[in-house]
């Protein structure tokens, strides 16, 4: 029996599951693709554990991180992990739009057009360094990131599901980059950085290399309808009004932040509940807490907002991350449900 059929919320809302071992179920398997992840990218349990609750969540991951730290890496080891089909994009400045969607192709055989799917076309798609194509190049994601469809030639083509885009990029300042659209970056559900390993990892990492890549040797731990079923269940997941009015109240005041020259969207709104929900379902629990809305709040609304006086590159994380802080700071907390 899968996880979605057996997940149930109740009326009055006392108990948010028919069946409490579900999240107990959903609870291991998460916690089993990230073990699996973690043989590849060693010391980073935080990164991993975002990546692998943006997937369960339904949303697109943009990890973004100076280049040599494992950004691609840690894309490819979850979509290893995950039994899902997979296509990566190498975002150059050259690169076409059709490059992503696919094409018209003609055949002179017959005088008709056939669309060749191109590698948007999978469950899970890495576009790495994503902010290395033109602008007009990255808008080919838009439709798609959002949608889950793709228009070519005035045909609407289906993607497959779930489809989940795992984009890396490189600081703004990093040479050969272009900024991200606001509109992209907001398809995004969240922003997450890997950061250097420390010595050990490090260490560990250099002897695993030596002998053979660390990615051939790991499998998938959860099959595709495996993974379709945490998603549907992590949906189901209950949250108390106090809790839908206190992610609202959190996106709201980023609107009105004086730094701020444009806030977080209604469509953040939906990513951090979704988020929330997927958090507290890996932590085996069948409802939200504020302690999920609060952990997740910087990587989900940090990456959508634009400062007054914006600083570039790995300052302007730090930029952003500071102002959500402060937004946490003063927007009251339903204490109650605070879970501590």
């Amino acid at each position: 029996m899968s996880l979605s059929s057996r997940t149930a919320v109740t009326t009055d809302g006392s108990n948010q599951t028919a069946d409490p071992a579900v999240w107990e179920a959903l609870a291991r398997q998460g916690g089993a693709i990230k073990d699996n992840i973690g043989q590849v990218i060693a010391g980073k349990d935080q990164a991993i554990h975002l990546a692998v609750t943006t997937l369960l969540a339904g949303g697109h991951l943009l990890i973004e991180d100076v280049p040599g730290v494992g950004k691609t890496m840690l894309a490819r080891a979850m979509a290893a992990s995950a039994g899902a089909s997979v296509r990566r994009i190498q975002f150059t400045a050259d690169l076409l739009p059709s490059d992503v969607t696919g094409a018209s192709v003609y055949n002179q055989a017959d005088g008709s057009f056939k669309f060749e799917p191109g590698p948007v076309f999978a469950n899970i798609v890495i576009a790495d360094e994503i902010n290395r194509a033109s602008p007009r190049t990255q808008s080919a994601l838009l439709e798609a990131m959002e949608e889950g469809q793709v228009s070519v030639d005035g045909v609407t083509y289906r993607l497959e599901h779930p489809f989940h885009v795992v984009a890396t990029q490189n600081p703004i300042d990093i040479d050969g980059t272009y900024a991200l659209l606001e509109a992209q970056r907001d398809r995004f559900m969240t922003r997450v950085a890997i950061g250097y390993p420390d010595r050990a990892a490090e260490k560990a990492m250099v002897e695993a290399r030596q002998a053979s890549d660390p990615i051939d040797q790991i499998s998938p731990v959860a099959s595709l309808s495996a993974v379709r079923s945490m998603i549907q269940a992590c949906r189901l997941v209950y949250v108390a009004e106090a809790v839908t009015d206190y992610v609202v109240g959190l996106v709201r005041a980023t609107r009105s932040h004086q730094a701020l020259k444009l806030g977080a969207s209604p469509r953040a709104t939906v990513h951090l509940l979704a988020a929330a929900k997927a958090h507290a379902a890996l932590d085996g629990r069948g409802f939200v807490l504020p302690d999920d809305v609060q952990a997740l709040a910087e990587v989900v609304l940090a990456h959508r907002l634009v400062a007054v006086a914006p600083a570039r590159g790995v300052e302007a994380a730090a930029q952003a991350g500071g102002i959500i802080r402060e937004v946490l700071a003063a927007v009251p907390v339903p204490v109650p449900l605070s879970g501590r």
